[in-house]
């Protein structure tokens, strides 16, 4: 959707007029405002100052996400510590999924992809800077989310069966209790969701990537709760009334702290939240011409990890440690770089990007896709190659303690490994979907959900049927990269024809020399792993030992390589840190 620059004394009709959404397929650029023949576009005289600026934005997220991350980490260590892969793990993840899973089928995706578009596009257009149009919204997403809490937490035995029909037993009545516990959580997710989209509208963007810490503190005092009443080793027959009911209740306060901390900050940027029920017909049209579309691409990435829960719990029945404990913990891993690189890059270009495509300067869009592409990748290249080779050492440096053995820990950091893989295309997927929400077109993003679903789903059921019980997860790993590729692929061909190119020569050279500037560092990863695993056997010890040496030593010599190969990226991102910390 395209909006240009109000003017002053615009009646509601006239807004409402120009405001209209474009049909996906259906954009089409004024006079003007892309070059006549293909190839790159001249590189705008400010992107150097708007690089920066995504980088000194983008440098705030990381610092937040990397606490959270980090904390992140430990709690995940404390799960692992705690519940181990069996039984009680088995049922607590599944069902800590599924608040997550419902949430972002109804609405997560909605708030967090189509609102910031919308805030930008209302705070141009309004005479109040959208000040009414943020209250309406805010009041109409709290009614939606109340009631889908209402009727998840109602359905929750019908969600359980849904996601995990191949567990019976014990395990399947604690994974129930537990559902009870944990579903009212799609509540508190989606208000922290909006209470978010509200900041980075204004510009504000730490406080929702530093929040997330309140929640892992909170969860992880729950954890050393549990273990001290001695969880450890229990199984879902033995687990008490006590250690459950404190499972559940610590679990979700850790949400609600994290949606309530985010209040101090809203005030900061004056918003106070006074429920409006004046809604208008255009802008609730607006919204379900964004959010129907778009509401389609979620169902779609939710039909396929139906799937690929069910066929890693189908595959826990057989190998004890192969199943999806294992994928949720590798999956947890896999998002630590990607939340602390892409994620932050991503947020910051949102509101740019939303702000020049309803200037319909589509030329400053691409200029601005192509900046987050190369921004993200100068890390995301290398951690991706490196993991890779570094996640089964990494995994048993981390989790081979308490409820898990070495080898479940190596097995959780080969999944780790073929996920760390997909890290390219992944990134540049869920950056290219935020062009399209930029230029309010979320259904082009539907269709191409279709596509990745059924890349996703293919794999992980070949996966089940030909791979070992005991290498079907990683199977399912291996099918999420490909979707990826798949989705990377079908996206850069529709925007690039849409947008008369992507920059994609500079983005290609960009690549091509961070790929070759991390070869070295794989080597000396390689290397050793091969020569730590001779010395000393597999475990918490040479997982550390190989980890430091090797990590260490392949980030040295990448970065080295890189300033070597030209790659200014880097040069862009140590310049934006080292002004951070003189500060």
């Amino acid at each position: 959707m395209s909006t240009p620059v109000p003017r002053a004394g615009r009646t509601a009709a006239e807004a409402a007029q120009a405001h209209a959404p474009h049909r996906a397929g259906g954009l089409t650029p004024g006079p003007g405002e892309l070059p006549a023949t293909g190839g790159i576009p001249p590189t705008p005289a400010g992107e150097g100052r708007d690089n920066a600026s995504v980088v000194r934005s983008s440098g705030v997220m990381a610092l937040g996400t990397l606490a959270s991350r980090g904390t992140g980490f430990l709690r995940t260590l404390m799960l692992a510590y705690a519940l181990g892969v069996g039984s009680v793990s088995i049922a607590y993840n599944n069902a800590n999924t599924l608040p997550n899973t419902v949430y972002d089928l109804m609405l997560g995706g909605i708030l967090t992809s189509i609102v910031v578009p919308l805030l930008v596009n209302a705070a141009k257009r309004d005479a109040d800077r959208g000040e009414a149009y943020d209250q309406r919204m805010f009041t109409l997403a709290t009614i939606a989310l109340f009631a889908l809490t209402v009727i998840a937490t109602l359905a929750a035995s019908l969600l359980v069966g849904l996601y995990a029909h191949s567990i019976t037993g014990p395990e399947r009545d604690l994974m129930v209790i537990f559902a009870y516990f944990f579903i009212p959580q799609i509540f508190f997710y989606g208000m922290s969701s909006l209470a978010g989209a509200v900041l980075n509208a204004r510009g504000h963007f730490a406080a929702p990537m530093w929040t997330p810490v309140i929640n892992n503190i909170v969860v992880i005092a729950v954890l050393l709760l549990y273990i001290a009443t001695g969880g450890i080793g229990g199984t879902a027959s033995s687990i008490t009334a006590g250690q459950v009911q404190l499972l559940g209740f610590g679990t979700t306060l850790g949400i609600v702290a994290q949606t309530v901390a985010l209040t101090p900050a809203l005030r900061r940027v004056r918003f106070r939240w006074r429920p409006r029920f004046d809604f208008r017909r255009a802008e609730v049209a607006e919204i379900r011409r964004m959010a129907g579309p778009l509401f389609g691409y979620i169902a779609t990435t939710q039909v396929a990890f139906l799937v690929v829960q069910n066929v890693a719990n189908a595959a826990s029945n057989h190998v004890k440690y192969d199943g999806f404990p294992a994928y949720s913990y590798a999956w947890q891993l896999f998002q630590m770089p990607y939340a602390i690189v892409g994620i932050s890059v991503i947020t910051a270009l949102l509101p740019r990007m939303s702000a020049h495509a309803s200037e319909k300067n589509y030329s400053l869009v691409k200029s601005d896709f192509s900046s987050g592409v190369r921004l993200s990748s100068v890390i995301v290249v290398p951690a991706a190659l490196i993991l890779a080779v570094l996640g089964a050492p990494f995994a048993e440096a981390l989790f081979s303690y308490g409820s898990t053995s070495v080898t479940q820990a190596g097995y959780i950091g080969a999944v780790f490994g073929i996920f760390s893989l997909g890290l390219v295309p992944y990134m540049m997927f869920q950056l290219m979907l935020r062009v399209f929400y930029a230029m309010h077109d979320s259904r082009t993003p539907m269709y191409i959900g279709v596509a990745v679903m059924v890349t996703n789903i293919a794999a992980s059921l070949l996966s089940l049927a030909v791979l070992p019980a005991g290498h079907v997860v990683e199977g399912v790993a291996a099918a999420f990269g490909f979707a990826n590729i798949a989705g990377t692929v079908i996206s850069w061909r529709i925007l690039s024809r849409r947008l008369r190119g992507l920059g994609g020569r500079q983005i290609a050279v960009s690549l091509i020399h961070m790929h070759l500037a991390a070869i070295p560092g794989l080597i000396v990863a390689l290397a050793t792993r091969f020569m730590v695993g001779v010395v000393i056997a597999p475990g918490p010890t040479s997982g550390i030992i190989t980890v430091i040496l090797g990590g260490s030593g392949a980030l040295l010599l990448y970065f080295l390589f890189a300033r070597a190969l030209g790659v200014t990226e880097v040069t862009e991102l140590t310049a934006g840190l080292r002004g951070r910390l003189r500060r």
